[in-house]
């Protein structure tokens, strides 16, 4: 018996020592593992990346732009149904644990011993807060010092904060495949929804990923995926979180997702979109764009972007199938699956409806051609195979561009079209407007280009903008990064600073040949009206603008000085340095269709100064403001106490006054009769006030129209990237190819705008004068007469006083006291006259 009681001592004694050293032991491991623990205080001030959300006027989703696709959303706006989702996937004892569940571990180890070699999915057991630990915290490392320093980690971090601050985190932090990074994020990826508006199926299938999101790839692995879908919804329904008929309904639900695309999300609005990216990548550098969150609130009008590149297309496509059909853009063996070698063409995504096609068989009367299929999610090419036929009616238009049949029209689809070929094409629309059922029309991509910018000219606000035909094909932007001569839609600068410094514009000035010595063996510059040989002697500021003549601008330019005329330039914006050359002044110089709509907006606003803006304003992740366009000041808009019928706001404009307003309203006048009866007449079909300008280059490389009403300004060039004549004679000026695109565009964009006139400036006369000679119209005249506005001091003449008379020796119809001398500073470039 006593040697019964020693042994029973011997073994406490030892057990107890053994205990104390396993709990040194233990002691020692978590020490050991504890000094070198991450500081998980910092979660407290986590930042996630955050993606750069932009959108138009309306609210509409223009662009995204992140390295991670994430938006953080807080745990109180997450919906309980998906919150349930993810405990029933990942830790249903979330809210009962410490940060390590026992009683999951064990029955994850239970589990696993009786699945033993069934090649079933083992149970997870790390907690939510392990998992926050470890992607927060720790690397992927698969080791037992990573799972000791987790769970250490875990409980530290319950310990220090709520539970649904661990769960905000969690969700909010997870990669959830697609490039998605939390559930908010993930729900807009895979669906296209809001998490408020997620069903049972498709909050199950989102907690079902994280462990294994490609895996689970909807299409690819489209069964494992619905299975582990399906799991979850199990878990929900056993856990008494949903009830039977919505577990069965979730059940049956396909699983359907949306492909979403990264790019711009307003159709047509790509190239904004890319100029407002470049533009926060400048303010606030490449982390703040791809990670900070910010909102942004562009000025992009969708309607009217739409409208914008509907025309511009328009114009570009309608002049481009005048020059002829180039042939198909490619050859394609038709043989085998044709769709499969289709789909591997890059084709242009952003020039929606033309698809691209190859041509299965042709005859005289039609072609067969068979549609580029699409793409699934995940890459995979649809087996769908839809075809159609381009009938006579869809290559009307295809003549020749070259070669010995160069123009000729064709009589049969075969001499256009070949099997093989392959082309674009879209819906074929009958006289009545009306699609033809089954039949299309013959396309190419126009190799002309060009661009339109529309713009609030009261605020600088971009409307819209095109950059060209296509962003997918060119990502270059021609509204904002193209230089081109302006042509004579410069000349109203010059006029401006004419009237702006004692004109008026009943001032004569002298329409006749003038010769000037440009002066150190450059030779003699000639310049010439576009109606070259032909002159009308003297001619008012108003009609030599609306005929845009060239000799009456050059002597304009001469008698004002071009150091008077460049200031103007800068004032406007269109040119930082104007050189000191009088072929400067009919616009040989080169700008932006972006640099001409803000000078134009200056003179449709009264002459205040406008800063182009594509955004309105920028906040942060927090909803703070940190960059608004709008800087006037509102006295009164803050009421403390309440609206108590004190006197409305007032908005105090401080910006400068580059343009004196009565200037500014004249010029505008003066550019309305370019529309009523100038080079500009076309646009006068929209039936509203309309000022504005034709410009064509040298050599019809570029044909321009700048103009505004009294709401909205538009610039729009045409011209080709590598310059090039655009054609002959009257069919390539600025009158025949811009300004009918600007007709289009301001007839759908005025469309619901009452006919307002500009409005009249305080102080100015309205003097009823000859139209043709500007004197003024004697009592009862009223033939030929229309009203001119005049500033007050000044009146329209009695009789002629002609800038640029000849002098005595006739040189060039210039007096001699007004004739560009060598030493003066101002000299021709060679080959820079002619100018419309």
């Amino acid at each position: 018996m006593r040697l019964l009681v020693r042994f029973m001592g011997f073994l406490f004694a030892a057990g107890t020592v053994l205990f104390l050293v396993g709990v040194g032991a233990v002691a020692g491991l978590i020490w050991h593992f504890s000094k070198d623990l991450p500081d998980y205080s910092q979660l407290q001030d986590y930042e996630p990346p955050v993606m750069t959300r932009v959108h138009a006027v309306d609210g509409s989703l223009l662009g995204e732009y992140a390295k991670e696709r994430r938006l953080y959303l807080p745990i109180q706006a997450v919906p309980k149904l998906v919150i349930n989702a993810f405990l029933a996937a990942e830790d249903k004892n979330f809210y009962e644990h410490g940060g390590i569940d026992y009683t999951g571990m064990a029955r994850a180890g239970v589990l696993y011993l009786q699945n033993f070699g069934s090649n079933r999915r083992p149970q997870g057991a790390s907690t939510i807060t392990q998992q926050v630990a470890k992607n927060f915290l720790l690397t992927n490392e698969v080791s037992f010092a990573r799972k000791i320093k987790e769970a250490l980690l875990a409980m530290r971090i319950e310990k220090t904060y709520s539970k649904d601050k661990i769960l905000e985190l969690y969700l909010n932090e997870i990669y959830l495949g697609l490039g998605a990074y939390g559930i908010a994020a993930a729900s807009l990826v895979y669906f296209d929804k809001s998490v408020n508006e997620l069903t049972v199926a498709e909050a199950s299938y989102l907690a079902a990923l994280p462990k294994m999101p490609a895996t689970l790839h909807p299409v690819r692995n489209r069964d494992r995926a619905v299975e582990r879908r399906n799991y979850v919804i199990d878990r929900l329904l056993e856990n008494g979180w949903i009830k039977q008929a919505d577990a069965d309904k979730a059940r049956k639900e396909l699983l359907t997702v949306t492909n979403r695309s990264n790019g711009a999300h307003t159709f047509a609005g790509e190239y904004f979109a890319e100029e407002v990216r470049r533009d926060i990548f400048e303010r606030y550098g490449e982390k703040k764009l791809y990670e900070g969150g910010l909102s942004v609130r562009t000025t992009l009008d969708p309607k009217i972007q739409v409208m914008a590149r509907k025309t511009m297309v328009s114009g570009l496509v309608n002049y481009d199938e005048q020059q002829g059909y180039r042939g198909a853009m490619s050859k394609l063996d038709i043989s085998g699956d044709w769709g499969v070698k289709l789909a591997e063409i890059k084709s242009l995504s952003d020039i929606s409806p033309w698809r691209m096609a190859v041509v299965l068989e042709t005859s005289d009367q039609s072609a067969r051609i068979g549609f580029q299929p699409s793409r699934e999610l995940g890459g995979a090419i649809s087996k769908q195979r839809e075809t159609g036929l381009i009938s006579l009616d869809g290559i009307k238009w295809a003549r020749a561009a070259s070669g010995p049949a160069k123009g000729r029209a064709a009589t049969a689809v075969s001499q256009v079209l070949q099997p093989g070929d392959v082309i674009y094409a879209d819906p074929l629309y009958s006289k009545e407007g009306q699609p033809v059922e089954g039949q299309y029309r013959l396309r190419q991509i126009p190799e002309v280009s060009g661009a339109m910018v529309v713009m609030d000219p009261w605020t600088g606000r971009v409307l819209a903008m095109v950059g060209g035909f296509s962003f997918d094909q060119s990502q270059f932007n021609r509204a904002t990064q193209a230089y081109r001569q302006p042509g004579s839609s410069f000349k109203p600068i010059v006029y401006s600073a004419a009237l702006d410094n004692g004109y008026t514009p009943s001032t004569v000035v002298l329409d006749a040949p003038i010769e000037i010595d440009q002066g150190q063996g450059a030779g003699v510059w000639r310049p010439e009206n576009f109606s070259s040989g032909k002159f009308q002697g003297p001619v008012t500021l108003r009609n030599a603008l609306r005929q845009s003549l060239n000799t009456v601008t050059v002597r304009l330019a001469q008698d004002i000085g071009m150091p008077l005329i460049g200031e103007y330039a800068r004032r406007f914006g269109v040119y930082d340095e104007l050189p000191n050359y009088l072929s400067y002044a009919l616009g040989a110089g080169e700008t932006t269709a972006m640099r001409m709509v803000t000078a134009y907006s200056m003179l449709a606003n009264g002459g205040r100064r406008v800063k182009p803006t594509l955004i309105d304003r920028i906040q942060d992740r927090y909803g703070r403001t940190i960059f608004k366009h709008d800087q006037r000041e509102c006295r009164g808009c803050d009421a403390p106490g309440g609206w108590k019928s004190q006197n409305e706001p007032q908005l105090i404009d401080r910006r400068e006054q580059v343009l004196d307003s009565m200037t500014a309203y004249q010029i505008t006048e003066l550019m309305e009769g370019v529309v009523q009866a100038g080079t500009a007449t076309v646009v006068k079909e929209v039936g509203k006030p309309i000022a504005g300008k034709t410009g064509t280059t040298n050599e019809a490389k570029d044909a321009w129209f700048v103009g505004f009403s009294p709401d909205v300004a538009v610039a729009i060039y045409m011209g080709y990237d590598k310059p090039r004549a655009l054609g002959k004679g009257n069919a390539a000026t600025g009158g025949h190819l811009a300004a009918p695109i600007a007709r289009d565009f301001l007839k759908l964009a005025l469309a619901d705008k009452p006919a307002v006139p500009f409005k009249v400036p305080a102080g100015i006369k309205l003097v009823r004068v000859v139209a043709k000679t500007g004197m003024r119209a004697g009592p009862g005249e009223t033939g030929g007469t229309i009203l001119e506005a005049f500033k007050p001091g000044t009146a329209p003449p009695d009789n002629y006083s002609v800038i640029g008379v000849a002098d005595a020796d006739g040189r060039g119809g210039v007096p001699a006291s007004q004739q560009q001398q060598p030493d003066s500073g101002f000299f021709m470039r060679p080959g820079t006259g002619g100018l419309y």
